[in-house]
């Protein structure tokens, strides 16, 4: 099998990884995130007008119909840059829900301003007592005369002050299931607080007072949107596998380069055998990510099965666990250099470590793959 990029997915790279390493280099970064709005408004200009934002956007919506390996491609680029903005949430998340759940009305009025980078989504699916369950969830919609109140809290909304619609889980009254709404944040009754995430990106928690929302913002049918939920967390676990390739290839190389810079006893310390074992080990991970990465990205976009989610899950599991032993690793062998906030790698090592704690953390997909394979053909987990 030809592992290698295809022409176009080929100059997709080059274009994203030019314009993150000429736009967004460590200083750059910090400036960002010191800012109003905790991100580059100007960099996300960019990324429209090369019409990256579109990559993971179907044709039918002015989109580049881009599969799970354009989407590998593009954020393993933004993971080396540890850039700030939501395009996982948005882009692959949030709009792969709209395309799979929304009606045709629903899908053109959204989905082109998405693509053009014009309109930004943003997921509350998580609550405090969900653990990565997005079936567990207090927040519930009550039927009224043309629509719906929402009452509820959802936490850690990734993009959530910048979003122009959010995709709200709830439980309707009355019905079974899981139910997605969309939502204008600026409706009466909804309070956002916003907060940075330990590693950089900007989140915010929701408080739904009788939110009221019409009836033609409901996505999909009344208690169906369990099963795209999963789907599309398949997708979006896919794209942060590849996100979290890119910082583990830059943590890799920071600790790379500082051992052959470092001297003790007059000779650079990368010569020591035992800190070349070390880095054998880091290595080793990362092979085994990186071939985990790509598999994921192989099958993000197959019909949902047992295979698929067997196979998202493993890569899920192999990607967090490399992460938390590469940012560990590469701490180690800096010393204490490696946890100064002036310094990338500090970054690298959080963003690498919340990273495995987002759609769920290593234990969770363990306990995943092996429920899996105890019961063969059983229904999608991702």
């Amino acid at each position: 099998m030809d592992f290698n990029l295809n022409e176009e997915q080929q100059m997709l790279s080059d274009t994203i990884q030019r314009l993150v390493r000429n736009t967004y280099g460590f200083e750059q970064r910090e400036a960002f995130y010191r800012s109003d709005t905790g991100d580059s408004p100007e960099f996300w200009r960019q990324l429209s007008e090369l019409g990256i934002t579109s990559v993971p956007i179907a044709q039918a919506y002015d989109g580049f119909g881009g599969s799970g390996v354009e989407s590998m491609v593009v954020m393993k680029e933004l993971g080396r840059g540890l850039c700030l903005e939501s395009y996982l949430h948005s882009q692959i998340y949030g709009a792969g829900l709209v395309q799979q759940l929304g009606s045709p009305d629903q899908c053109q009025r959204i989905l082109p301003a998405v693509a053009a980078g014009d309109c930004r989504l943003a997921v509350a699916d998580e609550e405090a007592g969900s653990h990565y369950h997005v079936d567990r969830i207090e927040c519930r919609a009550t039927p009224c005369e043309r629509g719906w109140r929402l009452n509820g809290r959802k936490r850690v909304v990734i993009g959530g002050e910048r979003a122009r619609y959010l995709l709200v889980t709830a439980h309707i009254d009355g019905t079974e299931g899981v139910s997605l709404f969309i939502l204008d944040p600026k409706s009466e009754g909804v309070s956002r607080i916003g907060y940075p995430c330990a590693d950089g990106p900007q989140a915010c928690d929701l408080l739904l007072e009788d939110i009221y929302v019409e009836a033609d913002d409901l996505l999909g049918h009344p208690g169906g949107a369990l099963s795209a939920l999963h789907y599309q967390r398949g997708r979006a676990m896919a794209a942060q596998c590849a996100e979290a390739l890119g910082s583990m290839e830059e943590a890799f190389r920071l600790t790379l380069d500082y051992l052959k810079t470092r001297q003790q006893f007059g000779s650079p310390i990368s010569g020591f055998q035992v800190l070349q074992h070390r880095m054998a080990d880091m290595r080793g991970e990362l092979e085994l990510a990186t071939s985990m990465t790509i598999l994921a990205a192989c099958v993000a976009d197959d019909p949902g099965s047992g295979e698929r989610s067997r196979k998202l899950t493993a890569a899920k599991f192999i990607t967090a666990r490399a992460s938390q032993m590469i940012a560990e690793q590469a701490i180690q062998l800096h010393g204490g250099i490696g946890m100064t906030w002036e310094y990338a790698l500090a970054h690298h090592a959080k963003r690498l470590v919340m990273l495995t704690h987002q759609f769920g953390d290593d234990d969770f997909h363990l306990g995943g793959y092996s429920a899996l394979l105890d019961v063969p053909g059983r229904a999608n987990h991702n």
